[in-house]
């Protein structure tokens, strides 16, 4: 299944979109998206759901085992910052912060829901925070009116007080590209895990991706725990290539709209050079078909009834962060990303004049929704599915430049090399 071609394949996707980037989650309390997941993989009896012995998550088709090729994981984490209840204190709340989130944007009383064990919300106010305490900043916060602690305990979390997620049709501005734009809690890296599953659930019908494998790791956003812990104990295969997904923070070179972005890199490392040369040649033939599609033809056109929507991609670097890839990078797995480009990166709205430090952005700091294109994510799935099936066919680059070798060396022996004789002598001075 095409999930490009197909509308009603195209909507599903959006409403696990919506649901996944909704679901309250932070480092180590990933426990509400790991039973979406397993409630979903359940209603998919050919796919097998297994979980580590740290709480990473794997999925495979149950026919794995008869693949030729070598694993391809795709891979996403299921954590975002967000706040963890430490202690109750009468009337006041004590909290722990995991994630990075910049000291302005706790300053002016931002309102936070907590949620208990059975999902009841429950409001407040951060009243002040600490962000030398390790390994997490703390903060304090009370209840705001009319709100009753009923139910809540450590180990409960919370997060920024959003409105519900929407869809909204933005026309073209500074860093986004026209088009319809999700805005919700926390698409870092929830709308990856979607894509991830998108991706899998369309590949099921296809024998040619047995390969493909996904993996969900838990507590990324303070330090990529989950995903060092399955590598330094040898938990995933060492032939495997690993694929990030990420949700990166937008410049104006890399916009969002612009399609989903092949990632040669971070502020860390930089990535498989192989691998992200293979993903970057699958991305540039889905490019090119769609440019080469005629226009009296639309019934081969993808989304042909919506302007733009023709396939998008970008290759950049995105030095803003850190991602897993490093992690996989580090201890020799091949490796490399891709991400989309995110809005309001975790949850800091208006972050660039925060961070030049003008007077008016930090006193009026506030916690925003991220948000992406949705048609960044459609591509994103789109591309995923493509390399299912297509990037054991991309050629190496050492057999390319084997190739050009073969076909062009012979100018290398016409050079005629100089008689000693004749070539003049130093001067010694």
């Amino acid at each position: 299944m095409n999930s490009q071609t197909d509308s009603g394949s195209r909507a599903l996707h959006e409403q696990w979109l919506l649901a996944l980037t909704a679901i309250p989650t932070a480092a180590g309390r990933e426990r509400r998206v790991v039973e979406w997941i397993h409630e979903w993989a359940s209603e998919r009896p050919d796919l097998s759901l297994t979980a580590d012995r740290f709480g990473n998550l794997t999925i495979e088709h149950v026919e794995a085992s008869s693949a030729t090729e070598r694993p391809f994981y795709i891979t996403a984490h299921l954590d975002h910052p967000a706040f963890v209840v430490e202690s109750i204190d009468g009337n006041t709340l004590h909290l722990s912060f995991r994630g990075g989130v910049l000291d302005p944007y706790f300053a002016n009383r931002p309102p936070i829901v907590l949620f208990t064990d059975d999902d009841r919300p429950i409001r407040a106010v951060v009243t002040s925070s600490d962000k030398s305490t390790k390994p997490f900043r703390t903060a304090s916060a009370e209840l705001a009116s009319g709100e009753s602690l009923e139910g809540l305990a450590p180990g409960d979390i919370g997060r920024w007080d959003f409105p519900e997620p929407e869809v909204k049709a933005e026309t073209a501005k500074p860093g986004m590209q026209a088009g319809r734009v999700l805005y919700t809690h926390a698409c870092d890296d929830l709308a990856a895990v979607a894509a991830a599953l998108c991706a899998i659930d369309d590949l099921r019908d296809e024998p040619k991706s047995r390969h493909v494998r996904l993996l969900f790791t838990r507590a990324e956003e303070i330090g990529f725990v989950g995903a060092i812990a399955a590598c330094r104990e040898k938990l995933l295969p060492r032939d495997g290539r690993y694929v990030l997904l990420e949700n990166s923070r937008s410049f104006p070179e890399s916009p969002i709209g612009g399609g989903p972005i092949v990632r040669v890199g971070d502020r860390m490392s930089t990535f498989s050079p192989a691998l992200t040369a293979g993903i970057a040649k699958v991305a540039a033939d889905i490019a090119k078909a769609d440019g080469e599609l005629k226009d009296n033809d639309p019934g081969q056109i993808e989304n042909a009834d919506r302007p733009g929507s023709a396939f998008k991609w970008q290759r950049k670097l995105m030095p803003g962060g850190a991602c897993e890839s490093t992690t996989y990078m580090a201890y020799g797995y091949e490796s490399t990303c891709l991400c989309l480009p995110l809005g309001n990166y975790h949850n800091m709205a208006d972050l660039q004049a925060v961070q030049d430090e003008e007077a008016d952005a930090i006193a009026n700091a506030r916690p925003g929704r991220e948000h992406i294109a949705l048609d960044d994510y459609h591509n994103l799935v789109r591309l995923l599915v493509v390399c299912g099936t297509k990037l054991t066919e991309v050629e190496a680059p050492v057999d390319t430049m084997e190739k050009l070798f073969a076909e062009r060396s012979f100018v290398l022996t016409q050079a005629t090399t100089p008689d000693p004789d004749d070539v003049p002598a130093l001067r010694e001075d």
